[in-house]
């Protein structure tokens, strides 16, 4: 049972920093799981308030983050709430259309696109583009250090 209880926490750590990247896997909440798994596989008795209050923090930090590091992008770039609800659509439905590259893809178009309907002109709403691109990537920059840091809290609390 212990290499079950192991393996689902690994799979599940390895899903959640994967999640940090390609916006449909669970992500943070995977990571957060793991914990859970733990606790039913081993012991709740390792985790103490404090661990389950540092890491519920993290939790909502990130999904706070989240949107708000890619809706800076798009405003820092002078894009709208268009180019930021487009970018979002993008995001989202870009990996399932364009299969290889919609992670990409599909924001920059998304916030063009939406940009391009609430009636900026191509530059404006090409700035709103990379602006979503932008977004993107330090978003992704963030989800995987607070997730890293989520993991380092788990297995130091452990270990200590």
């Amino acid at each position: 049972m212990d290499i079950l209880g192991w393996s689902l926490i690994v799979l599940l750590f390895v899903v959640g920093m994967a999640g940090a990247i390609y916006p449909v896997l669970p992500g943070v909440l995977a990571i957060y799981a793991a914990f859970f798994v733990y606790g039913w596989f081993f012991s709740f008795g390792d985790f103490d308030w404090i661990f389950w209050t540092i890491q519920t923090l993290i939790v909502v930090v990130l999904f706070v983050a989240d949107y708000a590091v890619s809706a800076w992008g798009v405003k820092r770039f002078g894009g709208t709430r268009a180019s930021v609800i487009g970018s979002t659509i993008g995001i989202i439905a870009g990996p399932f259309v364009i299969p290889a590259f919609g992670l990409i893809i599909g924001p920059f178009a998304g916030a063009v696109i939406g940009e391009l309907i609430a009636g900026k002109n191509v530059e404006q709403s090409l700035k709103a583009g990379w602006g979503a691109l932008v977004g993107l990537f330090t978003s992704v920059v963030v989800k995987v250090i607070l997730q890293a840091v989520m993991i380092i809290l788990f297995i130091l609390w452990l270990v200590f």
